[in-house]
C-alpha cells in the first residue's frame, strides 16, 4: 500500500498513509520486536544471557509484546485441529484454526504458531515457528491451515550440544500475538 503511485507512475506514500489513517485502507502489520514499559523490565548491562531480553524468555508483560498488531476490524482465534497427536521421525503436522472476523470491515489476520517443549527448564518459553496471514470477510469465519514441519520441534539439546528433535512432549501455542492472553494451546508428542 506505501508503493502506492500515481497515474503518471510516481510514488504517492502521502496518499497511503491518508488512507490508513481514514479507514479507506486496513492495515494488518504486526510488530517484529517487543516493545519495554521502561528499563526496569531490561537485564542488568553486563548480562549476556537472552533472559529477559525477547519474548522467548522474557514473563513480565511488555508496553507491547510481539506479534502485536492494529487494524480496523477485530478478529477472534478459535479452538486449533490438530492432524495427530503424535509426530514420528520426519512427519509433519497440520493445524486448522478457525479464524472469525467480529467486526464491520474486511481486514486479514496474521495466525501465529509457537512452540515450547515441556520440562526444557533452561529453553525458551515459546518460539515463533510458523505464521500464516489470512483475509478474513466482515462477520465471516475461515479456516487457517498451517503446516508445521518436522523441524519446528527442533530445540538445543544440552546433552549432545547441538539443535534436534528430541523426543517427548511438545506444547504448541496459536494465536495473533506473543501474549498469553492473546494465545491458546495444544499438545502433542514427539516419538
Amino acid at each position: 500500500m506505501l508503493n502506492r503511485l500515481s497515474k503518471a507512475g510516481s510514488p504517492q506514500p502521502g496518499q497511503a498513509v491518508a488512507d490508513i489513517l481514514s479507514g479507506d485502507f486496513n492495515p494488518s502489520g504486526k510488530l517484529p520486536i517487543r516493545f519495554y514499559k521502561d528499563t526496569t523490565q531490561l537485564p542488568h548491562f553486563e548480562d549476556y544471557t537472552m533472559k529477559g531480553r525477547t519474548y522467548r524468555y522474557m514473563s513480565e508483560a511488555p508496553l507491547f509484546t510481539f506479534g502485536y498488531g492494529l487494524c480496523y476490524t477485530s478478529f477472534t482465534i478459535g479452538n486449533a485441529q490438530t492432524s495427530k497427536t503424535e509426530i514420528r521421525k520426519n512427519e509433519d503436522l497440520q493445524l486448522t484454526i478457525p479464524v472469525s472476523n467480529t467486526g464491520r470491515r474486511e481486514g486479514a489476520e496474521v495466525v501465529q504458531v509457537y512452540v515450547r517443549k515441556v520440562n526444557d527448564a533452561g529453553g525458551p518459553t515459546k518460539t515463533l515457528r510458523c505464521f500464516k496471514r489470512v483475509g478474513v470477510g466482515a462477520g465471516k469465519t475461515i479456516q487457517a491451515i498451517i503446516d508445521l514441519p518436522y523441524n519446528a520441534f527442533e530445540f538445543f539439546d544440552t546433552t549432545s550440544g547441538v539443535m534436534k528433535v528430541t523426543p517427548g512432549a511438545y506444547e504448541i501455542w496459536y494465536g495473533n500475538s506473543s501474549a498469553a492472553k492473546d494465545l491458546k494451546m495444544t499438545k502433542v508428542n514427539v516419538l
